[in-house]
């Protein structure tokens, strides 16, 4: 005897009916979390154009003065640059001579006439040198062979031919060797050779394979390469000095190289020590929801995100983290860090300071704002790289 099939109830079909939906909904809300999070972690690894975020108000060229939005940055005190006109043209500007609630005013060292293109936004920068050339110091050219290909590097020789601690100079994300060069003068003035480096896909050397940043645990091996080219043209000693990105390059540098033993001391500016926190910090400055910004991190370390994210291997956020791995310093190492730096914030380089208080020296700054420290207090930058060098026996001048 056939038994009479049951009639569904209304009931149950409204609850498949809700679970179905509820199902397609979670899976587009999961499809979404995975989407933004890629998109976060794809743009801390892409190297991108300069943003032009100042709005130009208008210069005047009888004064020689230029009006500015008013930010945190175009406030400072001290000597900058500013990219203008679609970043070709650069110009250098010096003190603030007038400012209000939305605009602030400052002279320009750079002459301009009425043929000048600028605005109606700009790029603040704490570059100020743009070209080797401006110092009026002895360069060459030089291309140091890299995983990558030959990368491109100022060299400037010490007066005494005979010097054999040198300084390989690292710069920034999103930025060129030039960048360095605001410290060529005083480790010049202390009788060192100075490097200033360029490393893959930073717009001067060669392109990698992915094109993509690796955070510095890619990029640290074109600057081992530098260090094996100074050492082969006579340096003994190699001092590392990074800025930002470049101060996290410099770290996997001091951790990693097998030319560690000649590493004598690393300096860093305004540096990455722990890229959770930056990561995390711009984030929520973005009110990126935090879930977003942790699925973004672990995305990164990923065998089959980081394909996607940047077509190349996992970034290990926990080999970056240089807090905890402290105990492996072996170099004795300066950190000078702004605590309002609105990019890096300098909580990792407290901590860090914290954790090896017998190999770290820590000059802290208050409103110098990020890699700007030479350019708010030049005299007080010079001179705490000028005393750590000669305290750890590093300088040719004492």
């Amino acid at each position: 005897m056939n038994t009479p099939r049951r009639a569904a109830s209304p009931f149950s079909a409204a609850v498949r009916t809700a679970l179905t939906v509820l199902a397609a909904m979670l899976a587009g809300a999961a499809g979404a979390v995975a989407y933004v999070s890629l998109r976060i972690a794809r743009q801390a690894v892409t190297p991108g154009p300069r943003v032009a975020d100042v709005a130009v108000h208008g210069f005047d060229t009888g004064a020689q003065t230029i009006t500015l939005s008013r930010t945190p940055d175009t406030v400072l005190p001290g000597r900058y640059g500013l990219f203008t006109g679609g970043s070709e043209h650069y110009l250098k500007l010096g003190a603030v001579l007038a400012e209000d609630g939305r605009r602030v005013r400052r002279k320009l060292l750079t002459e301009v006439d009425s043929s000048t293109q600028i605005g109606p936004y700009a790029a603040f920068s704490g570059w100020y040198y743009e070209r080797a050339e401006e110092l009026h110091l002895p360069f060459t050219t030089e291309f140091i062979g890299a995983p990558v290909g030959p990368c491109p590097a100022w060299f400037f020789p010490a007066d005494d031919e005979s010097a054999d601690t040198w300084v390989v100079a690292v710069h920034g994300r999103g930025t060129t060797r030039a960048e360095v060069l605001r410290a060529v003068p005083v480790l010049h003035a202390e009788g060192l050779p100075v490097v200033c480096v360029s490393y893959r896909n930073d717009g001067e050397a060669p392109r990698s394979k992915s094109g993509r940043y690796g955070l510095g645990a890619t990029e640290w091996r074109d600057v081992d390469a530098a260090i094996a080219w100074a050492l082969r043209r006579g340096a003994r000693r190699i001092v590392l000095m990074g800025w930002s990105m470049g101060g996290a390059i410099a770290l996997q540098v001091a951790l990693n190289s097998a030319h560690h033993e000649a590493i004598a001391g690393v300096m860093l500016e305004s540096p990455v020590v722990d890229w959770r926190l930056v990561l995390g910090f711009h984030a929520r400055e973005m009110r990126v929801p935090s879930p977003f910004s942790r699925l973004a991190m672990g995305a990164l370390g990923q065998e089959w995100s980081s394909r996607m994210i940047r077509h190349g291997d996992p970034i290990s956020l926990d080999d970056l983290d240089i807090v905890a791995r402290a105990d492996e310093l072996a170099h004795p190492v300066l950190l000078l860090h702004s605590d309002d730096d609105g990019f890096v914030p300098s909580d990792a380089s407290h901590r860090l300071a914290d954790a090896r208080p017998d190999l770290v020296t820590m000059e802290t700054f208050h409103t110098a704002r990020h890699t700007k420290l030479w350019n708010f207090d030049e005299s007080r930058w010079n001179g705490a790289i000028r005393d750590w060098l000669r305290g750890n026996g590093l300088s040719a001048r004492g």
